[in-house]
């Protein structure tokens, strides 16, 4: 009974260990988006802050509201690359897992091919393609550059969950006076729900976090996302590390409630998909 307490009481001490070293960095992004410039350099660092002030995120929330209209971009860019990656992938996963289509396994690799391309290998045909039919600089060209990633992976995800659904499902509805979309709604998207919910929160990460494709494709401020706002405080002579803490200490909230509310969802859709073939 006492080495078992032990081993607990160690495996709780080694996961609380784990648990900081994670959160640190965190920690002292919102500590420095706090510590005034006078205290940025010293040497050594303060563990705790020194004269907390929340002026820079006064400036660049209140006084100067930027930042604002770079947050309400970011949202449009991963709602829409959500919206857009759901709409193409179910049916896609579907049919790829259920349907009887010829040459499965090559499209199958053609999709983790895609998947596995950098993003950087893509801008420039993008923009390339983009300037030709008038998406350069606008939500729409950001939104399906975005998808080259969110796509492949919604798809390979998806297919999965399709998959382990029992086979006669299409038909026992269809006895009982469904079609063939009215069963695909009503009996076979509820039985994904943690499937669609992962794939949901990852593809709009996708298009939160996105800095390669809108460094590429926009040129003025009034569709830059929240990533490119980020990178106004790098500068030639310096950082500003107290406004480019605070911006992303905002920019990281949606994230974290993002990840707390539907934590459910997206542990059980992983453990889910990765224990289905």
């Amino acid at each position: 009974m006492t080495n078992s307490r032990w081993r607990m009481g160690g495996s709780t001490f080694i996961g609380i260990l784990i648990m900081i070293v994670f959160l640190f960095p965190v920690y002292w992004m919102v500590k420095t988006s706090i510590t005034p410039v006078t205290e940025l350099y010293h040497n050594p660092p303060h563990i705790l802050p020194v004269g907390a002030t929340f002026e820079s995120y006064i400036n660049n929330f209140v006084r100067n509201q930027d930042m604002v209209g770079y947050i309400g971009n970011s949202f449009i860019i991963a709602i829409g690359t959500m919206v857009l990656s759901l709409l193409l992938a179910i049916p896609a996963a579907y049919a790829l897992a259920r349907l009887p289509i010829k040459g499965k396994g090559l499209m199958m690799i053609s999709v983790l091919s895609i998947q596995m391309l950098p993003g950087i290998m893509m801008a420039m045909p993008l923009y390339i393609m983009f300037s030709k039919v008038q998406l350069i600089d606008n939500f729409a060209g950001l939104i399906f550059a975005d998808l080259i990633h969110s796509l492949p992976f919604a798809i390979i995800t998806l297919r999965p969950f399709f998959l382990a659904l029992p086979g006669g499902l299409e038909e026992a509805a269809m006895i009982d006076g469904c079609n063939k979309f009215s069963s695909f709604t009503k009996i076979i998207l509820p039985l994904v729900m943690p499937g669609l919910m992962t794939v949901a929160v990852f593809c709009f990460l996708f298009g939160w976090g996105d800095f390669i494709f809108a460094l590429t494709l926009t040129t003025s401020n009034s569709v830059r996302p929240l990533t490119l706002g980020l990178y106004r405080f790098i500068g030639q002579y310096g950082t500003e590390w107290n406004n480019l803490m605070a911006v992303a200490t905002i920019a990281a909230l949606p994230i974290i409630v993002i990840f707390i509310s539907m934590q459910k969802y997206v542990v059980g859709g992983i453990t889910a998909g990765s224990m289905k073939d």
